[in-house]
């Protein structure tokens, strides 16, 4: 019997090894790619495998043995993520990986996107898993975004986060009790977010038609908590007590999404001007540009490195406003109502379509 492209044992090698066999490309971009399985806005995805996340594309390719590209044995990818690590994990495990598809989606899409149905029941498990991987990374390697600080390119260092990773994923994945110590203090930490994201002490409204979701809530939240209300929205604003605020663009817009339609990012300047014209503090509202992954709209303080503004709400300094939150609410919507005047949501959006858009 012929072995098919599923059956045959992959292995992991590192981004700069790409060209040197064929090989697949997991949630990036490269030149030389035998097949390449991510989310990126632009990539060379098949049409029949894009999916929300890249692990989705993978796990879609384990149910496609004759996808072309998909015989090559070596893996990579260019940084180490979540999403990115469950789909070079499946590719290298694909029995186990289909297996436990339904669950490797929701941790691959927690990961990348913060976002989780809480009624799900696989969801404190997918949970446990993400816990378990932050954790594991943060005590043993760098935080996300931490290679630059410490000399070195993530193309490079997170080699050695996959090496350690691989071999260790699946025993977690079948008993994540085995990983409790490592899981607990930040699984309980988000639990203890979710309760207070149910109780009366938090309001949610959502404005479907600018894809924004409205989160008020006394303190901040860790973000697997606070996105939870915004699935199927693209935007984040988070009112906290003080007149503490915070707006972010989910990384939903920076990839391709595969499962719905959704409106490009505006750049923020005209909104953070009129905030300014507003703000009686001496702090002024600064912003990220739309190509961040995650671009925030603050009152500034010490500029945010790139791991700070990665890392949850709740471990960054927000500072307070003059502005109540009723008034920065609606600011906010009617910037968003007028900027989407006339421009009507769709899939696959380039970078230049979105910047067109926010002319």
């Amino acid at each position: 019997m012929k072995p098919t492209a599923t059956s045959l044992q992959k292995y992991f090698v590192p981004f700069q090894q790409l060209r040197r066999q064929p090989t697949i490309v997991v949630d990036s971009t490269g030149l030389g790619a035998a097949l390449t399985l991510a989310h990126w806005r632009g990539a060379a995805t098949p049409l029949a495998l894009r999916d929300d996340t890249s692990a989705g594309s993978v796990l879609r390719a384990l149910h496609q043995p004759e996808t072309p590209g998909l015989e090559a044995a070596a893996v990579t990818a260019n940084h180490f993520d979540i999403d990115g690590f469950v789909g070079v994990w499946a590719l290298l495990n694909p029995a186990l990986a289909r297996r436990h598809e339904q669950l490797l989606r929701l941790v691959a899409t927690l990961g990348d996107f913060r976002e989780i149905n809480w009624a799900n029941p696989l969801a404190d498990h997918a949970l446990q898993l993400v816990c378990w991987l932050n954790a594991e990374e943060k005590a043993r390697f760098y935080e996300p975004f931490g290679a630059p600080a410490r000399r070195r390119r993530e193309d490079e260092a997170s080699a050695e986060k996959f090496n350690w990773f691989l071999p260790r994923f699946a025993e977690l994945l079948t008993n994540p009790e085995a990983g409790r110590a490592m899981w607990e203090p930040a699984y309980e930490r988000v639990k203890q977010a979710v309760a207070i994201l149910h109780s009366s002490a938090t309001a949610v409204r959502r404005y479907p038609e600018i894809g924004l979701t409205v989160v008020r809530t006394p303190e901040p939240l860790p973000y697997y908590a606070l996105f939870s209300p915004s699935i199927g929205t693209d935007m984040v604003l988070s009112l906290y007590d003080g007149q503490r605020y915070e707006f972010e663009y989910k990384y939903t817009t920076w990839i391709d999404l595969e499962s719905r339609a959704t409106l490009p990012r505006l750049p923020l300047d005209a909104l953070a001007a009129r905030l300014n014209q507003l703000e009686k503090t001496p702090r002024r509202w600064t912003f990220d540009g739309i190509t961040d992954t995650g671009p925030l709209l603050r009152l500034s303080g010490k500029a945010l490195t790139k791991p700070q503004r990665y890392a949850d709400p709740d471990q960054r300094p927000i500072h307070p406003s003059s502005i109540v939150p009723e008034q920065l609410e609606a600011e906010v919507v009617a910037f968003f109502q007028t900027g989407y005047a006339g421009i009507a949501p769709k899939r696959y959006w380039t970078w230049a379509e979105i910047r067109a858009a926010g002319r």
